[in-house]
Parts: C-alpha cells; structure tokens; sequence
C-alpha cells in the first residue's frame, strides 16, 4: 500500500491498483460492506437503500457513494435493479468490487458508475466507511483519504 502522511490536512492516504470495467472518475464517502449485495429485492432501486433483511448495511443508502463490497448476489435482475438506480438519480457514484461475475459486470455498465475489480489489495479490507474514495477508472487507481485519528486516541 502506497500510505502518504498528509500533517495539515490530517489524512492519510492509500492508493489502490485495479482492473477497468467501467471507465470514469468519480469521488465520494466509501460506503465498505463485507457481504455481497442482492439487486433484485435487496435494493430499493427508487432509494439506492439495501432492504435486505438480513443485510449488514439494510437501511443505508448508496445514492452518490462509494459502494465497495465483494459482489453481486441473486438472480439476473440485479442489472435491471441498478439500473433502476441510474434512472432515479440514486447509484452509486462508483463500484468497486473483488468479484467478477456477468452479473455485476453488466449491472456496473447499465449503471454507468465507474467501476474497477482485481485489485492489488483487497478494498474490502483497506477502505473503511467514511473514508473519502477518489476513483480513477480509466487509469486504474483508487485513491483512499482516511481522517487520521484524533490525538491522545486509541
């Protein structure tokens, strides 16, 4: 991991190497989930909020983040669910995610988000949420901002 100490802005920040599978570049909060997300009856596509009852992130929304998580889940509506989201101004501002599948691919095109997979690290572990997310896909690169802890924590 690249790591720069930044001392007036109190940030740390770490850049990501990773695969184009849509181009762009977007920035915004990093929303991180560990869990795979279900478009179709996981999302409510009018929100951008995960409704998944089971799911660690149900009542959050993505509408303009970082949606960082390991994949998609589910059956074939996932690309239509998120392209929901796309027309009802509520995706994602970009994708990142570990694993690739037809699925999250075509559901990353129809969403028109820039999105990057297989990383150089895993940005399930290495971005937290909060975290500030600048997301070059067209070059790759993922640059994370972390706000340093306050002193005298932890």
């Amino acid at each position: 991991m690249n790591t720069v100490a930044d001392p007036q802005a109190d940030t740390v920040v770490a850049t990501l190497r990773g695969r184009k599978i849509v181009g762009g570049v977007a920035e915004g909060e990093a929303l991180v989930t560990e869990a795979h997300i279900s478009g179709w009856g996981g999302i409510d596509s009018r929100t951008g909020t995960i409704v998944e009852m089971r799911h660690p992130l149900r009542g959050q929304s993505f509408a303009g983040k970082v949606l960082v998580f390991p994949g998609a889940k589910g059956s074939s509506g996932w690309s239509n669910a998120f392209h929901l989201t796309r027309s009802m101004g509520v995706a994602p501002a970009a994708m990142l995610f570990t694993e690739m599948t037809t699925k999250i691919a075509l559901g990353a095109v129809v969403t028109r988000a820039p999105a990057l997979t297989d990383f150089d690290q895993d940005p399930v572990a290495v971005i937290r949420t909060g975290d500030w997310v600048r997301v070059d896909a067209d070059a790759g690169t993922v640059q994370v901002i972390r706000r340093a802890p306050p002193a005298g924590a932890g």
